[in-house]
């Protein structure tokens, strides 16, 4: 990965110009750059981001220069199978900007106006480029099926965890506990308001679990991204529950499920896949501070030092890394 500069292209009649304010740090990208992730490079990274606009092509209606906005990175073509059956996340032909176009770990970034949304004058810019990762939480929490009162359990405390945990708040979980290794993400955890917070390394998950539950969750979401994590996910949900893997394992990993199990307890067990339909609905949370991101340890980084970011993030000492072209 090099830091480079060039010319900024003259951007088609349907497209925006923006100036980017901050653009945050997926696993995505960090798979990406290791090579287990796929991408189309040379190929500017970086698909959470939020700017401003600095020019729009002659046929935009619905921004004008200076507007504040946020990006949807997931661009889908709207003509093959599974966009004409209304599953627009699992487009023939989806495409990513910061995956497959260039992103948002740039000055500038030019973004078909179909893929913006304005950000409110309340959120800032470091909150609003997390509108992506949150919309992705929001259809896993809609696949979770909670219920009021349901007990349910979070594995794994990181960026997207947090943010699933109090989205299953809002949906009136009754008992919500939260598995996570990490003591510093253990204690955010905590200052969210989960109910119960679970060490691993320390503690026995099933133990605990059964003695707060009747015969395991209503519901189990699965964000770590780990075989172990997966598996653990199906033993503790209860007959009839629902189990959502989020987490992304490497695409090799495999786990040993008995169909038995599945037959007998009656499970129901879902992928959760970016963010068909929920974009807006993330602006709207954030826009109410329904979603407190105050707690969540931030580390920033200016754009000449995303090596140095990426690997930051990788040893998982802060819940979100941010890169702020500006600085």
């Amino acid at each position: 990965m090099r830091i480079k500069e060039r010319k900024i292209r003259k951007i088609m009649p349907n497209e925006v110009l923006i100036r980017v304010r901050a653009c945050s740090i997926c696993g995505t990208d960090i798979h990406i750059f290791d090579g287990s992730a796929n991408s189309n490079p040379p190929v500017i990274l970086g698909h959470e981001y939020a700017g401003t606009v600095e020019d729009v092509g002659k046929s935009v209606v619905r921004f004008k220069i200076g507007d504040r906005v946020v990006v949807d990175p997931n661009i889908t073509c709207g003509h093959c199978y599974y966009c004409r059956r209304g599953f627009i996340h699992l487009c023939e032909n989806l495409i990513a900007l910061g995956v497959h176009i260039d992103g948002g770990f740039a000055e500038y970034s030019i973004v078909p106006e179909i893929q913006l949304y304005k950000l409110p004058d309340n959120i800032p810019f470091e909150w609003g480029c997390l509108t992506e990762p949150l919309s992705c939480s929001i259809h896993g929490v809609d696949l979770a099926d909670i219920k009021v009162g349901d007990t349910v359990v979070i594995l794994g405390a990181g960026a997207i965890g947090l943010m699933i945990m109090q989205l299953a708040r809002l949906c009136g979980t009754g008992k919500l506990i939260v598995v996570e290794p990490n003591k510093e993400r253990r204690e955010i955890a905590r200052m969210l308001k989960a109910d119960i917070v679970i060490d691993p390394a320390e503690e026995d998950v099933g133990d605990i679990i059964m003695r707060n539950s009747y015969d395991g969750a209503d519901a189990v979401i699965e964000c770590a991204g780990n075989p172990q994590t997966a598996r653990l996910a199906l033993d503790l949900v209860r007959r009839g529950g629902r189990v959502v893997f989020f987490g992304v394992c490497d695409r090799d990993v495999k786990i040993n499920i008995k169909p038995w199990e599945i037959y007998l307890k009656e499970l129901t067990i879902k992928g959760s896949y970016i963010n068909p339909n929920t974009f807006s609905r993330a602006i709207e949370l954030l826009t109410l501070n329904k979603i407190d991101l105050t707690e969540f340890n931030i580390k920033r980084f200016s754009l000449g030092e995303l090596l140095k970011a990426f690997e930051y993030h990788k040893e998982r000492k802060v819940i979100k890394t941010l890169i702020i072209p500006e600085t």
